[in-house]
């Protein structure tokens, strides 16, 4: 009898810690239901795409935090980044850093631009300028350029003003779970992100 007791009190317990996460993090105040959904992974895996420009603070800022995050996050959760293009000098960036992705060099510029950018204090007018930065990484100067002006490259950047649109992106830094739910940049983002991984994670166990 006071076995039954002590594990009814502890699914009692069980359940109310679970609520209380439930009710921690609420859809429209801490998260926002992406409206037009476009597929997500189908192999039980769970996607978290970090959108961001390298002309935002906030998104040099976030960068400890996100590499912090990826090497704690489960194995079947996939990481990647998005870089926007507002216009102006944010396409010059959104193309380098699709031509980083394309060229296989990203995981070592992407942390190399951030710094230059914002901790050297560099400034790149101009194509010419990043491909020249580009070369520190075994990128030729003209595979680069190549690269930058390609059509491939066009379609990359029509995908990703595509989806900046469809997630109803409006700024950076903005973390997209699984092409679902967009959180903002707040104190608790990962831990929003955290618990919409897990519910992700959880409905494709069990579809």
């Amino acid at each position: 009898m006071i076995q039954k007791i002590l594990l009814a009190s502890v699914f009692v317990l069980c359940s109310q810690a679970t609520m209380a996460q439930q009710d921690t993090f609420q859809e429209g105040t801490h998260y926002f239901k992406i409206n037009q959904v476009s597929a997500p992974a189908s192999d039980n895996s769970v996607e978290v795409t970090v959108v961001f420009s390298y002309l935002c603070g906030h998104c040099n800022a976030l960068e400890p935090y996100i590499e912090a995050w990826a090497k704690r996050k489960p194995e079947n959760v996939h990481l990647n980044r998005m870089h926007v293009n507002f216009g102006g000098a944010s396409e010059l960036f959104a193309r380098a850093y699709i031509v980083s992705e394309m060229t296989g060099v990203a995981k070592q510029s992407h942390p190399a631009l951030m710094k230059a950018i914002w901790q050297e204090k560099k400034r790149f007018r101009n194509v010419d300028q990043l491909a020249d930065f580009f070369t520190q990484f075994g990128l030729e100067k003209e595979r680069f350029m190549a690269n930058f002006e390609s059509f491939a490259a066009d379609s990359q950047l029509r995908r990703v003003e595509r989806d900046v649109q469809i997630f109803g992106v409006t700024g950076t830094p903005t973390i997209i779970v699984n092409r679902k739910y967009r959180v903002p940049n707040t104190a608790r983002v990962w831990d929003v992100v955290d618990f919409l991984v897990a519910r992700e994670l959880a409905a494709a166990d069990n579809s």
